[in-house]
């Protein structure tokens, strides 16, 4: 069939975007689903750093590439062997299909799939088939997704049934930014009622992982940024003490604040000094977390005594540490209670054709999460 889709020819184009154009709005040639596989119609489509560095060159793909990994849409039609999806489902997209026979997979969890990380890095689905064309020429998926076009075709393991009373805007953050943010609080932190929380990069993965922060009830939450625009966001959404990253003495006045320290840093800004400045603001005994992704050629030094001295804990969390078949629903059951108000993250809704005018926004910072509509 005959699809719309933005295409990154070429990585490491010179911004403004809007001018230099990495995403360019096609027509192309999308195959139906194979077996094990299922065909989606779009809903809508989150703009997340993880594409910004695809763009940028510092995660690099292969190109030509439909980029896109966050998303919500409606079955079509599946193939051969999918039993439990029907035409007219919700899903929910996640952007690493889990096999379910790996090591990972077989101790629960499935983001760290090696499989499904191996296709993702080759731009293929999670059985290796590639479905998109242009012109006979193949066209690469991203993260076995692709979402940045009207219809997708899918692994099955790439997708999790939402209930159809959730709108499907809300649906189509919680697949990244809500289960990576919050999932970092809940399933890498264990941040517990009464304890202490840092949160360090307020983009839209960010100030997710301050909502998960306060419904898991943590007592003191605090909120790193550079843009004070942010950071009142951040206090909107719950957050209880809130600091710019360019203060010089940020550190000592967040120790000040916390007693010595919080308990779990999280950092989301993916540069290795503010992973740094997340270890600092740890106290002894806490964990700092990272969930940013850097340049694979960043290097972290850290006092290494210190994780003996003071028993401190350095862990990454990916996907939220999560199960998104379990997570994902749980996360939806917290925003229809109230608990987690996801639709605060929203911040610009796009056509397809303003792709990448979005991108601009997201690299100067000025957006939160914004989503393109395909309907």
């Amino acid at each position: 069939m005959k699809i719309r889709a933005a295409v990154l020819e070429e990585m490491g184009l010179e911004r403004s975007y809007a001018k230099s154009l990495p995403l360019r709005v096609q027509e192309v040639d999308l195959e139906g689903p194979g077996p094990g596989e299922v065909l989606v119609k779009m809903a809508v489509a989150g703009l997340c750093h993880s594409d910004l560095s695809v763009i940028e060159g510092n995660r690099p793909r292969p190109v030509p590439m439909v980029l896109g990994h966050e998303a919500s849409g409606v079955v079509q039609e599946v193939g051969e062997y999918v039993e439990d999806l029907g035409p007219g489902d919700h899903v929910v997209f996640v952007f690493v299909p889990s096999c379910g026979h790996c090591n990972p997979c077989s101790e629960g969890r499935p983001a760290l799939c090696e499989p499904g990380a191996a296709r993702n890095g080759a731009g293929d689905l999670l059985s290796g088939a590639t479905r998109l064309r242009r012109d006979g020429e193949k066209l690469h998926h991203h993260c076995g997704v692709s979402s940045f076009a009207e219809y997708a075709t899918v692994s099955r393991r790439s997708l999790v049934k939402v209930d159809r009373d959730i709108p499907l805007d809300i649906a189509g953050l919680i697949g990244c930014a809500v289960i990576t943010g919050a999932g970092a609080v809940f399933n890498t932190g264990d941040v517990k009622p009464g304890g202490s929380a840092a949160v360090v990069g307020l983009g839209g993965v960010g100030l997710a992982a301050i909502l998960g922060a306060v419904a898991a009830g943590a007592e003191t939450i605090i909120a790193v940024d550079r843009l004070d625009s942010k950071l009142e966001l951040a206090c909107e959404l719950g957050a209880t003490h809130t600091f710019n990253s360019d203060d010089p003495d940020i550190v000592a006045k967040i120790k000040d604040a916390t007693k010595g320290g919080v308990e779990a840093a999280l950092e989301f800004a993916g540069s290795v000094k503010a992973l740094e400045f997340s270890y600092a603001i740890t106290r002894r005994g806490g964990t700092t977390i990272t969930a940013g992704l850097p340049n694979p050629k960043a290097m972290l030094q850290l006092p290494a005594v210190t994780l003996v001295a003071e028993e401190r804990t350095l862990k990454g969390s990916y996907i939220g540490s999560g199960v998104p078949s379990r997570d994902i629903p749980r996360f939806l059951a917290l925003y229809k209670r109230g608990k987690m108000p996801v639709d605060k993250l929203l911040s610009h809704r796009l056509k397809l054709e303003d792709i990448n005018e979005g991108f601009d926004r997201l690299a100067d910072g000025s957006a939160i999460r914004q989503i393109v509509e395909f309907n």
